[in-house]
């Protein structure tokens, strides 16, 4: 799904890109100057945030995504701080007091309003926001040790005997990539990092590990976190949407009655722009149960259960879909079976083709993940 696009411009829940939850979540909390950085296949996040995201010119408000400058010379990033570092123009222009470092490729709410009064009150160098795992899951993540006060002693990148936080020995706080600095903490940290040869310059691998070293990193617990209109349901949810499973599975969470991430709080939007099109239509009895159908979409004679169905889809007479991720554009054929499967933007499934039916015919054609999720890259045709 990142064959041709950048993973923040991965489409998600119908309507959105997965940019646009970082974003919203920022824009809500009143922060009005962001820049989104950007380097390889880039195009459709640029032209999504060039789009979609515009602020109040007149109050000094911008979303801007902003290419690699090669700045310092002939060549790209060589990581998340170079990234920055070769960006401060950005900085020096703003001269901002704080700087909110947040990753762009997870799902979930959150208030970093609340987590930059923490910082401020700390006056930390640089604030790590870290959510609780169970200790045998965080293995995956980069890890944080803290003290009782949250004052970070130790940032570990996927251990494999993760730290317990000090008030539950059964659970580690795992960075969720999201940082607020103070500007002249930031400022010198990346300057040192720069001059380093043999760093790797990376925010989660070499930045934040040096600032624990300076006794100047906090931990935000997540669990703190409180946002409006959120429900006990889908409190404190996040997601991490980096493999083809966690992706459909976070789908999943959208679709029950009672949903563990709830789209619909109107307190705490997640914005984006729709597309021009009339609403969705059912002809022919077609039927969807437990599912979220964008605009545009035309089911005709067809059943679908449990799956979400992005914008502009026909599903075709006698057709089924059934727990399945169906992007923007995506065609299903009369007859045809689709099941347990994620269609990337302007599939074409034929005329009674069936897809995660037969698991070796699957495998032989397309990808399968790990958990059987068949997958079919953009402007597949399966015939």
């Amino acid at each position: 799904m990142t064959a041709d696009r950048a993973k923040p411009a991965v489409p998600f829940a119908g309507n959105y890109r997965l940019v646009d939850f970082v974003l919203s979540n920022l824009v809500n909390a009143g922060f009005h100057r962001l820049c989104v950085l950007t380097q390889y296949k880039s195009h459709s996040l640029d032209r999504h945030i060039s789009t979609t995201w515009r602020l109040s010119n007149i109050l000094g408000q911008y979303v801007t995504p902003v290419p690699a400058q090669q700045r310092l010379g002939p060549r790209w990033y060589t990581g998340s701080a170079d990234a920055i570092f070769q960006s401060l123009n950005l900085v020096h222009d703003e001269r901002p007091d704080y700087i909110a470092v947040f990753g762009a490729d997870h799902v979930y709410r959150m208030d970093p309003a609340q987590m930059l009064e923490r910082h401020i009150a700390t006056g930390a160098g640089v604030t790590v926001a870290g959510i609780r795992v169970p200790r045998q899951e965080a293995r995956a993540f980069g890890c944080i040790d803290s003290d009782a006060t949250g004052r970070i002693t130790r940032f570990l990148e996927k251990p494999a005997d993760p730290p317990a936080v000090p008030d539950d020995p059964d659970v580690t706080f795992a960075s969720m990539g999201n940082y607020l600095f103070s500007t002249a903490a930031l400022l010198d940290a990346l300057k040192a990092d720069a001059a380093d040869k043999d760093s790797l310059h990376d925010m989660g691998g070499d930045i934040i590990p040096m600032l624990v070293d300076r006794g100047s990193a906090w931990v935000y617990d997540f669990a703190d976190n409180e946002v409006p209109g959120e429900t006990e349901r889908d409190r404190g949810y996040w997601r991490d949407v980096g493999t083809l499973d966690a992706y459909y599975d976070a789908h999943m969470d959208l679709v029950s009655v009672h949903p563990v991430f709830n789209l619909y709080n109107q307190q705490w939007p997640i914005r984006t722009a729709t597309p021009p099109l009339p609403p969705a239509k059912f002809v022919n009895q077609g039927l969807a149960q437990e599912s979220m159908i964008g605009p545009g979409t035309i089911v005709s004679g067809a059943r679908v259960t449990g799956s979400v169905i992005s914008s502009d889809v026909v599903i075709e007479d006698g057709a089924v879909v059934e727990g399945s991720v169906l992007l923007p554009g995506v065609r299903v054929g009369k007859g045809a079976v689709v099941r347990r499967a994620i269609l990337d933007k302007n599939v074409t499934v034929g005329d009674g083709v069936h897809i995660g039916v037969d698991p070796e015919a699957d495998r032989a054609r397309y990808t399968v993940s790990g958990s059987g999720i068949v997958v079919l890259g953009k402007g597949t045709h399966a015939d």
